[in-house]
């Protein structure tokens, strides 16, 4: 197998990107995988911020995640929750007893006036992760849902309606003002990144942000190095999360060849090779036609083994 020299930087949003992230992770050396977290479904509950998608990667890669429900911590408790709901607080998104460790730790740096980037490296260094792991901004980015009951922040949309209303499409609330992370310009812009891979996150509103942050996606395209994506639709479906769902909603078709579609349509030349699973092969052609080289692989992840599998598949196709 055929490893990258350099630094690996990968996309991510929560539960599939952190999976992929994970088997990059146990391939990779120590400190050369560097994962963009999407922050556009962090949002304010308590009083504390809330960032969904860096705390999946954390967990995951720190090794206590919760890996039957994909998101959380394993061994969780729920004690400040039933108590919140005694005393009549919003209890509609779930966090458990460790989880408001996190949550606390993370509002009384901001408190202090430390930076989002700041506190997710020290989580990380208190976790064990040795992948370098950024927001993709320490400027608010929310990710709003436009619906068939009005416009919502995504969590309302995806854990306090359970996705129910009809999706008509999305804007990202505040990413005209907000900066791309500056490590994240830096890395790409050093001449010593390897590659780039796309993890198979719901392309709308895990990567969406993070590439249109900044015009990010052109600064990738401008750094010419090879830019991997995996479809996070297999045969119809999208294994987590509501993916599958926005796309028939928007009309779009519920295939990998709708995703690639998308990314071709927003990223012009961006992705220069798309990976799809073996159930999808027939696809390759028309993924083709959109300018981009298709591989075909296992991509369903359900044991460490198969991450580290489609890791693999990935990190050898930036060496081509």
């Amino acid at each position: 197998m055929t490893l990258p020299a350099g630094p690996v930087l990968a996309l991510s949003g929560g539960v599939g990107g952190a999976k992929l992230c994970l088997g990059l992770d146990d391939q990779l050396s120590a400190g050369q995988l560097h994962i963009a977290c999407n922050t556009g479904d962090d949002f304010q509950h308590l009083g504390l911020t809330i960032c969904p998608d860096i705390d999946t990667v954390l967990y995951t890669l720190g090794g206590v995640s919760n890996p039957q429900q994909g998101w959380g911590l394993e061994g969780e408790t729920w004690q400040v929750l039933a108590a919140l709901e005694q005393l009549g607080a919003d209890s509609w998104f779930r966090l458990g007893d460790r989880d408001l460790a996190t949550h606390l730790r993370r509002a009384g740096e901001l408190a202090r006036g430390a930076s989002l980037s700041a506190i997710t490296a020290d989580l990380a260094r208190r976790l064990g992760v040795c992948a370098v792991v950024y927001p993709m901004s320490d400027d608010p980015v929310r990710t709003m849902v436009h619906t068939s009951e009005g416009v919502l922040p995504f969590q309302h949309y995806f854990v306090r309606e359970q996705c129910r209303p009809l999706v008509q499409g999305f804007s990202f609330a505040g990413i005209a003002s907000a900066a791309l992370q500056p490590a994240l310009a830096t890395l790409c812009t050093s001449g010593n990144l390897a590659g780039v891979i796309i993890c198979p996150s719901n392309p709308f509103v895990s990567i969406d942000p993070i590439l249109q942050l900044d015009s990010f996606w052109q600064t990738l395209r401008e750094s010419r190095v090879p830019v991997v994506a995996v479809a996070p639709i297999v045969a119809g479906q999208a294994l987590k999360g509501p993916a599958a769902k926005m796309m028939a909603e928007l009309n779009l078709p519920v295939t990998a060849t709708g995703v690639a579609a998308h990314y071709a349509r927003r990223y012009p030349g961006l992705i220069g090779t798309f990976v799809v699973d073996h159930s999808d092969a027939t696809l390759a052609p028309a993924i083709q036609e959109l300018g981009m080289e298709v591989e075909v692989t296992a991509t369903i992840m359900r044991e460490r083994a198969d991450k580290q599998t489609l890791a693999a598949a990935c990190l050898e196709l930036l060496c081509r």
